[in-house]
């Protein structure tokens, strides 16, 4: 299904490519970095391309507690070892994640989304031939790891550029594919595995992954890269300054960036925990294979609910985003903790889908609340600093559930301990500047400076006038 929409969305870009003619395309190309993101066109072609990475790169991770047990029965290891396969590459994701951005600042976001996503099969096809846990930490984790960083965020970053005042709106639809692959990769990973055991299973997923090199090849740049704009239009900009600028360093001395980056660190601490361990926990007290494996196909069903429900009532307009950010994330660590007591089948699954749905209502709001926090012209960098400051979660959040697991010999105390991380993130949420008024500040606008650059200058200049229940950031003009 995902192909026949990705090889769909490559008949309708080359479509658009015939329609336009040579003039046309030398105009875009020359665009200035003053223009409006168009808030549709391309644009959804760009959310189709979010669509199938999502759920190629999150989707997929949350599907591997199918090859959690299996790899845990072939190499005799503990649970906490086998979790540290996609806690390694939910890290590296994150951790690599600034170098992704940066790249895009200065190349542009269509050829690093395609390196990426040869990286991210490149890793299955060679965990495929493993004999090691060390191995898979380096193939699945490591190598996988890295393209997933170099598609994700610039995919996410991307479609920011082409929306303002709908971006909630296509960002939850976007993100909408990490659910529907939630619900179909589980059972479809167990077929695969049974048929043809785990190797057989990887090397098909190493396969699919490659399908990521295409969703790159469809990301159309409306602006030049930054770092472009600002060696043009700047005299002095040497080599620091250009690095300084493509990574956003002056966020390490931003106090609201740096508050959401240590909520976001406590959510990603507990967010992953069910997704590696649910499955595991639902065959320990009882269930089947596959009434285990559906856990996770109905979390995924509620995910995309979620998600959708989400980005829809955000762009209503009638509550601030970081304030519907909170309410998802407290509700999600409060299901989080109920998940023990699903002692029955029937339990579980109400649970799942309870936690599915709060946990698809987040995801897009994440992402989506940055520039309220940082300002539209540093988004790009902000976001992959975020990943990388909060990959200490995703990093230690499943191996400490499997150490837990291991000590106490069921997997209560692992989600007792995500539902804590996230209420505690929800608690460090409510600590960020201006977060208990009811409308949003004013966005953040660069310092001024001698040497301020034309693109700071453009930033500061007057702005078409928007309806009064938009948020005040979505008539900002997204620059790359």
């Amino acid at each position: 299904m995902l192909s026949v929409c990705l090889y769909l969305f490559l008949l309708l870009c080359l479509l658009n490519a015939v329609m336009t003619t040579p003039q046309e395309k030398q105009e875009q190309q020359q665009s200035s970095p003053q223009v409006m993101a168009p808030d549709g066109g391309w644009g959804w072609v760009v959310v189709g391309a979010l669509f199938v990475a999502s759920a190629l790169v999150f989707g997929l991770i949350r599907s591997l507690g199918i090859f959690f047990v299996e790899f845990v029965q072939y190499f005799g290891e503990s649970a906490q070892a086998v979790s540290w396969i996609t806690s390694i590459g939910v890290a590296v994701q994150q951790l690599f994640s600034p170098i992704g951005t940066a790249a895009c600042n200065v190349y542009g976001a269509r050829p690093v989304v395609m390196i990426g996503g040869f990286l991210s099969g490149l890793g299955f096809i060679l965990a495929s031939q493993a004999t090691t846990l060390s191995h898979l930490y380096l193939t699945m984790g490591l190598i996988s790891g890295i393209g997933w960083a170099l598609v994700f965020t610039p995919i996410i970053a991307s479609v920011m550029q082409y929306f303002t005042t709908r971006r909630s709106l296509a960002m939850g639809l976007g993100f909408t594919g990490i659910g529907l692959a939630s619900f179909a990769f589980s059972p479809l990973f167990q077929y695969l595995v049974e048929v043809y055991a785990w190797r057989g299973a990887l090397l098909i997923l190493g396969g699919l992954s490659f399908n990521m090199i295409a969703c790159g090849a469809l990301i159309r740049p409306i602006w030049n890269p930054k770092a472009v704009v600002k060696a043009k239009t700047s005299s002095n900009h040497n080599k620091c300054s250009r690095i300084h600028e493509c990574f956003e360093i002056s966020l390490l001395s931003h106090r609201g960036f740096l508050t959401y980056t240590l909520a976001i660190t406590f959510f990603n601490a507990g967010y992953f925990i069910p997704y590696v361990h649910l499955v595991a926990h639902s065959r320990h007290i009882g269930f089947s294979e596959y009434q285990a494996a559906f856990v996770i196909s109905v979390t995924g069903v509620a995910d995309i609910v979620g998600r959708v429900v989400s980005g829809w009532a955000s762009d209503l307009g009638k509550m601030r985003m970081l304030h519907m950010l909170t309410v998802w994330t407290g509700l999600l660590g409060i299901f989080l903790l109920l998940i023990p007591l699903g002692v029955t089948y029937s339990g579980l699954l109400v649970v799942s889908l309870a936690y599915g749905f709060c946990a698809g209502a987040m995801t897009p709001l994440a992402f989506a609340v940055v520039p309220e926090i940082v300002g539209m012209e540093r988004m790009l960098g902000a976001l992959g600093l975020l990943q990388f400051l909060e990959s200490i979660g995703g990093l230690l959040g499943a191996p400490l559930s499997g150490w837990l697991k291991d000590y106490t010999g069921s997997y209560t105390v692992s989600f007792v301990a995500a539902g804590s991380f996230l209420v505690l993130g929800t608690l460090i949420t409510s600590t960020l500047p201006h977060f208990w008024s009811c409308t949003s500040p004013s966005p953040p606008s660069p310092k001024s400076s001698q040497d301020a650059s034309m693109e700071d200058g453009l930033l500061k200049q007057p702005l078409p006038s928007v309806p009064e229940k938009l948020c005040p950031l979505d008539d900002i003009p997204v620059l790359r």
